[in-house]
């Protein structure tokens, strides 16, 4: 019993916030395309560039926050390279989107060994980070406190932007015009709206948010690995689709997820690393199972799901 209150504590439930964050804001970016109707499985590849950049802005300036801007700059522009791929010429986004994801691996490890000579891992005291937050008295409330408080600035404006997600897609006449455009094109079309406008609207917002991701990957620990969003954004792509894309439903997907990651980092004392490295993608598969096992029967029923 012991044992198991070492695992499943506070720290656990503090750690699964911080897990979080990255895929919920990656899995906002993805949902926005799949509004718009744009499969995008470079999530991956835009929280890597992101994650990369954060770390070159805050290195070469000296601010965390100048990391964060540049992270969102790069994530939005390398979106950019998707949207005039898939959508102004046409091109498969899943192929496409693949192959930047293969080239954001390949970029970063270049950059990193030309930039800053050095393979694996880069780490410096030039690199900036943000500081944990105490929350004031909502860190001291019992329970509570403990699993809220002590995470950057980051983690808590991606609730915020579960919510902002919300509104603007369900209250606002641009999240109206990118849902006709993803549900019916050619009657948006009609009504004057323009369908490539906004496909690439949350096309670079995706990026912008994969970016924000990525940043709060490397400049929480003030460094960046070789493949260092090791398949958040794939994970990402995941909880998008097991939240129907609806932003709460993305924040729930990614609840679940960030929780098998950090009982996975938790059990690293317990069990063997390769072990606790494959939880989150074993809870992954479990949930595409589980998603496509309740797709196939609401189809045989002849009742489809609606994503609201």
């Amino acid at each position: 019993m012991s044992e198991l209150h070492s695992i499943f504590n506070d720290t656990l439930l503090n750690s699964t916030v911080r897990s979080v964050a990255p895929i919920l804001l990656a899995g906002l970016g993805g949902l926005l395309c799949a509004r718009v109707g744009v499969f995008n499985v470079a999530l991956e590849g835009l929280m890597l560039i992101g994650a990369f950049f954060a770390v070159v802005g805050s290195y070469y300036s000296g601010h965390a926050m100048v990391g964060v801007v540049t992270a969102i700059a790069a994530g939005a522009l390398f979106a950019t390279v998707l949207a005039v791929l898939a959508v102004s010429l046409g091109g498969n986004e899943v192929v496409i989107g693949i192959a930047l994801n293969l080239l954001a691996t390949g970029l970063t490890v270049f950059l990193m060994r030309t930039m800053f000579s050095v393979q694996g891992e880069f780490q410096d005291d030039r690199i900036k980070g943000f500081p944990a937050l105490s929350l004031g008295p909502v860190g001291n409330i019992p329970i509570l406190g403990p699993i809220v408080s002590g995470h950057t600035w980051i983690v808590y404006c991606s609730w915020l932007l579960v919510i902002a997600t919300y509104v603007l897609l369900f209250r606002m006449p641009l999240g109206l015009r990118m849902r006709g455009v993803g549900e019916l094109p050619q009657a948006a079309a009609s009504l004057g709206v323009s369908v490539r406008k906004m496909q690439y609207t949350a096309l670079i917002l995706s990026g912008a948010l994969c970016g924000l991701a990525g940043a709060q990957l490397s400049l929480s620990l003030r460094l960046f690995t070789e493949n260092m969003s090791a398949g958040r954004g794939w994970i990402a792509v995941v909880a998008v689709m097991l939240g129907q894309a609806n932003p709460f439903g993305v924040l729930g997907a990614s609840a679940l997820f960030g929780f098998a990651d950090a009982v996975g980092f938790n059990l690293q004392g317990n069990l063997p690393s390769e072990l606790t490295g494959a939880i989150p993608y074993v809870a992954t598969l479990m949930a595409l199972a589980i998603y496509q096992a309740r797709r196939r029967a609401t189809r045989s029923a002849g009742t489809p799901l609606e994503g609201s």
